[in-house]
């Protein structure tokens, strides 16, 4: 019998740069997604097409997707904010888009400056769109366990919202930890109950490593029958509402956990430490998961 492959959906360069001190031209994405593509990770969050105003680090999403050109067996999806933001996304040929909900209202009203309402609203209106042209639409479960603004997400609204998404007719749902303050027993009680109602095909999970759980939180996630996951290159990227956070968790940390317990990813570990060592570059700063040091040093 064959091992199972666990999902890997790198998020650097999106999540993990639009909160970076330091803006990447546009040659400098392009560098740094040329690195990731060489490591076998099949799935990626280019960009956004969100105003430059706003992020201007995701200024030119359309060229870079257009620069790259997808190679067959690779998807590239792209966060959206709005019916404009998926008009851009697909003009640029870009297959998948994500919009995001959080799950209380304060954080939708600081994030975007609009209700809790309103973002479901406008959540239903991409979706069912996405459905009728043929577009793949996740959509992310924000501050899932804890609201830097709220406190801890009462686990049965999460459960009621990820309901609505799915009867809107999201093809995936991701269930985030924004701010890095699950725990794992509080992963797996959540997913094990989405899991039950929705299938594992449905669900991913996103976490981030604010306090050194990151990773401990993608084993109880796939203890309960999660099989794809968002990560980024050296644990690249954080939240804005959570200062002095990690970032995400890191792909190579979750390649190595996964990879060690069986599960195929696809990903080629030297190539993927390549990636960091550029990634690093490029930042001007030193980038690395938990493991980087013992896998710069073991991996084959």
């Amino acid at each position: 019998m064959s091992a199972e492959t666990i999902r890997i959906n790198e998020v650097g360069l999106r999540d993990g740069l639009q909160s970076q001190p330091r803006h990447l031209t546009l040659d400098e994405r392009e560098t740094m997604a040329r690195s990731l593509l060489a490591t076998g990770i099949r799935h990626f969050e280019v960009g956004s097409f969100v105003s430059p105003k706003a992020v201007p680090q995701m200024a030119g999403t359309d060229e870079l997707v257009a620069r790259l050109a997808p190679p067959p067996g690779v998807s590239f999806s792209a966060l959206v904010p709005n019916m404009k933001g998926y008009e851009l996304a697909r003009a640029a040929g870009v297959e998948t888009v994500a919009v995001v909900i959080s799950a209380t209202d304060t954080m939708n009203r600081k994030n975007i400056n609009m209700g809790l309402d309103e973002t479901l609203a406008v959540a239903e209106a991409v979706i069912r769109r996405g459905r009728e042209e043929g577009a793949r639409v996740q959509a992310y479960l924000a501050v899932a366990w804890e609201c830097p603004f709220e406190g801890p997400t009462p686990a049965a609204v999460v459960r009621d919202q990820a309901r609505q998404l799915a009867a809107y007719g999201a093809d995936e749902i991701v269930i985030a930890d924004t701010i890095g303050a699950a725990n794992p027993a509080a992963v797996r009680a959540l997913m094990s109950d989405l899991v039950a109602e929705h299938g594992a095909e449905r669900l991913a999970c996103h976490f981030h490593d604010t306090r050194a759980l990151g990773l401990a939180n993608v084993y109880a996630a796939v203890e309960s029958g999660i099989r794809s996951f968002d990560s980024s290159i050296g644990g690249l990227g954080g939240c804005p509402f959570a200062p002095g956070a990690k970032g995400n968790v890191a792909t190579e940390d979750v390649v190595m956990l996964c990879e060690a317990m069986g599960f195929v990813t696809g990903v080629d570990m030297p190539a993927l430490l390549a990636a960091v060592a550029t990634v690093s570059d490029l930042i001007g700063a030193p980038q690395g998961g938990r493991a980087h040091y013992w896998l710069s040093n073991n991996a084959a």
